[in-house]
């Protein structure tokens, strides 16, 4: 590839590191976004400087809102009885692409992994422990995935929540081994949620 060093390169390798994105293809969506400048590459700009400005955690859960508390967190018809823990905002996502479950969720901002030096204290798991004394919870729903992190970051929650007077369930039919509930189609998760059983 011939060009001077500079922005390109800069741009390329921002995009590299994007999830799922290798070199050859930041190169080409660079190639792309500069040759549609005003029609793709300044709307993507502003809409990136969009959000960072306006997105925000929600305080409550851990899911990605324009307020905090997030809109599913305040809205007076979700049931408050159930909570939800899943990994990552993806995974919330997934869960509401099925109208299937109508509790509230908490996320977790990963899963335990000691290849990857992330323990509990690099995870929103304390939260999760003050939500399940609240008194409306009555219900721990262990929305993670089938892989060896998730189910082990499973059992570590239901170990530290073996004492709360909740009821502790897992997603079970349809979520298969090693499956990640983001690229999960959506009758396979509402019939995991309807399917979950005691953890």
């Amino acid at each position: 590839m011939y060009h001077n060093e500079g922005p390109l390169d800069h741009l390329i390798r921002m995009l590299s590191g994007l999830p799922g994105l290798g070199n050859r293809s930041a190169r080409r969506i660079a190639l792309h976004l500069l040759s549609k400048r005003s029609t793709s590459m300044l709307p993507l700009a502003r809409a990136l400087e969009e959000a960072a400005e306006n997105v925000k955690d929600c305080g409550v859960c851990g899911n990605l809102d324009m307020r905090n508390p997030c809109g599913i967190c305040t809205d007076p018809k979700r049931d408050r009885s159930k909570i939800c823990v899943v990994a990552r905002v993806s995974d919330v996502w997934a869960i509401e692409r099925t109208h299937a479950y109508k509790g509230l969720y908490h996320v977790l901002g990963g899963l335990l992994s000691a290849l990857d030096g992330v323990g509990p204290e690099d995870l929103r798991i304390e939260k999760l422990l003050e939500r399940s004394k609240e008194g409306q919870c009555e219900e721990i729903i262990l929305g993670l995935s089938a892989t060896v992190d998730g189910q082990s970051t499973a059992h570590y929650i239901a170990d530290r929540l073996s004492s709360a007077d909740v009821k502790i369930t897992r997603l079970a039919h349809g979520v298969p081994v090693g499956g990640e509930l983001d690229y999960l189609d959506d009758g396979t998760i509402t019939t995991a949620l309807k399917s979950r059983s005691a953890a």
